[in-house]
Formats: C-alpha cells, structure tokens, sequence
C-alpha cells in the first residue's frame, strides 16, 4: 500500500493513467463491490436459507420414514414368530390330541383321531388366517405409508400439487417396485 501512494506521489498522472488503462471509475466501483455483497445478503437471506431449511427438514421426514419402515419390518417379524409359535402350539396340541386318542377304548379310537385331526385343522386354519390378517394389514399399512411417503416427497421435490390420479399412478408404480 505505501509503495502505491509512494509511487503515486512520484508519478501525480499514474493513478489516472491506470484508471484509463484499466476502465476503473472508483465511484462506479465501489458502487459494484456494494451492489455485489448486497446480492450475496439477499440470496443467502432468502434463496439460500429456505433452500437448506427445506432440505434438512425433508432430510428429517425421510429419516422418519426410515425408522418407521424399521418398525413396521419389526412388526412384521414378530408377527412372523408368533404365527410360527401358533402353529407350533397347534402342532403340540393336535400330536397331544391324536396321542390321548390312541391310549382310549377301541370304541372310541376312531371317533377320538376325527376329533382330534378336526381341532388341528381348525387350530391350524385359524393360526394361518390369524398371520394372514396380520400379514395383510401390516403389508397394506407398509404399502399406504410407503405411497404416502413416495408422494409426499415427489410433490416436495417437484414443486407440483399432484393429483389424485398422478398420486395413484405413482403409488402403484412404486408399489410395483416395492413387490419385485
């Protein structure tokens, strides 16, 4: 800085002849350097600020979805295990059942093993109903939040009201890929 006032001093038209050289007006340049941070405040107050709030609160929901996806495996799981300790049970039940049969009368040997296989069956039947209407409901409530989900952020990330049928469409295309 001192060597250019110094050499300023030494040579009084260098200045002018730089600034003619170069094109530099020092009142429309420091008019540019104003207007350049006054953008830079504008856009970060009110582009660049929404943009990183709207971001990390889709960052948030999308986690959210995550742990709810989690959930609802888990869920899905333990149904699994209970279904699968059902029908052991029932397993037990009917061999207890067709042993108990056996150790009775002739008489009633026959008519105890029909008994005994028809509450297995029944047992089994509704264990089996019982884990496919969970399985069902736990899936069709995995497929609608999944849906949901899908298109909640495609309206997000496109700006875009959908409508009822764009939002079908999407779910079932998703839902397809989710099938596979």
């Amino acid at each position: 800085m001192m060597t250019l006032l110094a050499t300023a001093a030494e040579h009084p038209n260098a200045l002018e002849a730089l600034s003619k050289t170069f094109g530099l007006h020092g009142a429309f340049f420091a008019a540019q350097v104003v207007n350049f941070f006054l953008v830079i405040i504008v856009l970060k107050k009110f582009a660049f600020g929404p943009i990183q709030a709207m971001l990390e609160q889709r960052r948030e929901r999308i986690v959210a979805g995550e742990e709810k996806l989690k959930r609802i495996e888990k869920q899905l799981a333990d149904s699994e295990a209970t279904t699968a300790a059902a029908i052991a049970k029932a397993n037990e039940d009917a061999i207890r059942l067709v042993a108990e049969a056996k150790q009775g009368a002739a008489a009633f040997t026959e008519q105890k093993a029909q008994e005994a296989i028809a509450q297995a069956q029944q047992i089994l039947t509704k264990a089996e109903a019982a884990a496919n209407a969970d399985r069902e409901r736990i899936s069709a409530e995995l497929k609608r939040e999944f849906g949901r989900l899908v298109a909640s952020t495609t309206t997000q990330v496109t700006g875009k009201v959908l409508t009822s049928d764009d939002q079908h469409r999407i779910n079932a295309e998703a839902l397809a890929k989710v099938g596979n």
